[in-house]
């Protein structure tokens, strides 16, 4: 195994993984007593993990709705046309805005696929009209407001390989 590549997870990494998904903040006296270990070989593992990349980092889920981004929307955007340069340029330019909280290159019909969380239809107008439909190489997009939102999580199953 090289120096570079991640040890493979065992059955008592996947444990700290399932924890820490859940309980981001856990003591490590509280996380190590969940999964059937010491605190010291605990936090060695979590260290591990850290510095392997299995754990990309922590950090506080806030409420929408409280925040006043109460509006969620996805946009497909296609471009006008398709070569590494368009890409790279409409990815530096879509990275900036404020309101998007993932892009992603696309197959299909779209190029790339937009989750945006905004306060109301007006600031949709303006995400829209304003940023997205301005990005370069934009040629046209199709919106979905979300009515509900029945799932959402960061959670990845940690199923035994």
């Amino acid at each position: 195994m090289k120096a570079s590549e991640p040890k493979p997870l065992d059955r008592l990494d996947r444990r700290i993984l399932a924890v820490l998904q859940q309980q981001g903040r856990i003591s490590y006296v509280e996380l190590a007593d969940k999964v059937g270990l010491s605190s010291t070989p605990c936090m060695e593992r979590v260290k591990r993990l850290e510095r392997d990349g299995y754990i990309e980092g922590y950090y506080a889920r806030l409420n929408p709705a409280l925040m006043g981004h109460e509006l969620l929307v996805f946009v497909e955007i296609s471009l006008a046309h398709q070569s590494p340069q368009a890409f790279s340029d409409f990815t530096r330019a879509v990275r900036e805005l404020p309101y998007v909280l993932e892009c992603h290159l696309v197959s299909g019909d779209s190029d790339y696929l937009v989750k945006a969380r905004i306060k109301d239809m007006s600031q949709y107008r303006t995400l829209l009209g304003d940023m997205l439909l301005q990005l370069p190489g934009v040629k046209n997009s199709k919106s979905y407001i979300v009515m509900e939102e029945v799932k959402e999580s960061l959670e990845l199953p940690l199923e035994e390989r």
